[in-house]
């Protein structure tokens, strides 16, 4: 037994291991509320337009975006063809952008709150937690090519004796020793970033984006005077024909829209700070699909030009930089490839602080409230980047990145609920204040704290999924109706939700569907002891 003094030790103790409250607040660190779960109070609503501008350049500008065309021409598409797929597939993520951060710039809060809305008071973790098993993997393989973006850099300081160096690891440990010293001089670097504020994050923003843009059309530039034309690789025809060229089309679209729908299921995550309500719209609809369509071009381009420059296609903009390095280090190449590592290493701290630290942060903090705030929950999914050993799914075949890379067919449901939740059944109404009542009084209690009909429409929309998804994995897919089917996978599991939850909400209507009310915390919240 605890003597009473070792009871209010540890009382003390974890009193003072309660997230920060802001003087004068109006709310309190419960199961369900801290700082950063509430709705953004108007002085913290800090982002104009140009900061979202610069957010979806940051977003598009990327080795994703990069080599979005090398994956269509491996899919039998022409030049033509796959740059019309990335234009289709950057329009429709930009209009999906608008419709999930939609509740975010109109009541303030972020996904995982709203998630309640439609999952229900307890039903709302199981999509979080879906969101944080898949940042987990993604934050520590965008970890590790920001070490690689360090690497380049050191290789270009200090030359051959780094650049050259022996590796002293053991081939079992599938990263050498250059690639693991960087990596956790790359930790070094974004650790203290992860102390600035959401609200905070414009200027750096600002600067990353001039950077990184910089970089990109530097590069280009380098490439076709260097090669003298844009070289042969830019005039490929399609490889395939007829129906398979039909269906590889539809599976390229989809799966584009996948990678950045993904994305886009939490921009309340972040449109929940803007200092009006449409100032995400110019970002979302305009800079968006630019930034990824002319960061897929220019990755073309280069890779096309650099092909004949050094005898090897090299998609990934990475593996150019450090090919750069192993063929020479003379003043020229080492200049050029410090300055452009540098605009990949702040690029690389952006996306990970972007598309998983300040979502997977949020995530983590709505598990235990009273503890872990957004900046605690940001160090927890590092860490976590760090234990599960990235390089082990990037320097390898592996097929748990063909599953997490499938990973849409639960996500893309997911959308489809949030969006007709809100636009269709609530008809653009919140019981905000209700999004931290757990107890039958509260609009989002539902049966005790799930909601059915969400369930029931996300299963909908996987499950038929999931065999042509296996099929995938094992490498046995052949055209059969299952691989048809997945290769319409957002499109199928996005609209089948959105439809189903609307149509069973409509028959089976619940009480306080419609209508909003604020958030006043003091009025509804009784105080916990627990988290």
């Amino acid at each position: 037994m605890f003597s009473q003094h070792n009871k209010n030790s540890v009382q003390h103790w974890l009193k003072r291991l309660e997230c920060p409250v802001d003087k004068n607040a109006d709310y309190e660190n419960t199961s369900w509320c801290n700082r950063d779960l509430i709705p953004i109070p108007y002085d913290r609503r800090t982002w104009a337009w140009h900061g979202y501008a610069g957010y979806w350049i940051i977003t598009g500008v990327n080795a994703t975006s990069w080599t979005a065309a090398s994956s269509l021409l491996a899919l039998g598409l022409s030049v033509g063809q796959a740059m019309g797929v990335i234009i289709g597939a950057s329009l429709f993520a930009g209009i999906l952008a608008v419709a999930a951060g939609w509740m975010g710039s109109h009541h303030y809060v972020g996904f995982t709150v709203l998630s309640r809305s439609s999952w229900g008071m307890r039903g709302g973790f199981w999509p979080v937690l879906n969101r944080i098993m898949t940042a987990c993997i993604w934050m520590g393989i965008q970890m590790y090519w920001g070490g690689q973006a360090v690497k380049i850099i050191l290789g270009a300081i200090i030359g051959p004796r780094f650049a050259y160096m022996a590796n002293t690891l053991p081939l079992s440990a599938h990263v050498d020793t250059t690639s693991l010293v960087s990596f956790f001089i790359f930790l070094a670097l974004f650790a203290p970033i992860l102390l600035i504020r959401p609200e905070k994050l414009q200027m750096p923003f600002r600067i990353a984006f001039v950077l990184i843009t910089g970089t990109v059309f530097g590069m280009l530039i380098w490439a076709l005077c260097a090669n003298h034309g844009a070289g042969k690789l830019i005039h490929t025809g399609p490889s395939a024909t007829g129906s398979t060229l039909h269906w590889n089309t539809v599976y390229g679209l989809q799966t584009i829209i996948g990678v950045f729908g993904t994305g886009c299921l939490g921009s309340s995550d972040w449109t929940r700070y803007a200092r009006t309500p449409n100032a995400a719209l110019f970002g979302q609809i305009v800079t968006a699909p630019i930034s990824i369509c002319v960061t897929a071009l220019c990755g073309l381009l280069i890779t096309s030009a650099t092909a004949e420059m050094y005898g090897e296609v090299l998609w990934n903009p990475f593996q150019l930089l450090l090919a750069i390095q192993q063929d020479s280090m003379s003043a020229a190449a080492r200049a050029g490839t410090f300055f452009a590592g540098l605009g990949f290493l702040v690029s690389a701290i952006a996306l990970c602080i972007v598309t998983n630290s300040i979502a997977a942060g949020m995530d983590i903090a709505a598990l235990c409230p009273k503890y872990i705030n957004i900046r605690r929950g940001s160090y927890i999914i590092t860490i976590i980047g760090l234990a599960v050993c990235p390089w082990n799914y990037v320097t390898q075949a592996s097929t748990f990145i063909t599953v997490l890379s499938g990973w849409s067919v639960f996500l893309s449901p997911m959308t489809g609920i949030l969006i007709s939740d809100y636009f269709l059944v609530r008809r653009r109404g919140l019981h905000v204040g209700d999004l931290y009542r757990a107890n039958s009084s509260s609009a989002y209690w539902y049966n005790f704290g799930f909601n059915w009909r969400a369930f029931i429409a996300w299963s909908a929309g996987f499950a038929p999924l999931v065999p042509g998804l296996v099929r995938e994995v094992q490498g046995v897919s052949n055209g059969s109706g299952w691989d048809h089917l997945y290769d319409l996978s957002y499109f199928y599991g996005f609209s089948v939700a959105f439809s189903l939850y609307w149509s069973l909400s409509t028959v089976v209507p619940y009480e306080k569907q419609t209508g909003d009310s604020p958030f006043t915390l003091d009025s509804h919240i009784t105080p916990e002891t627990s988290c």
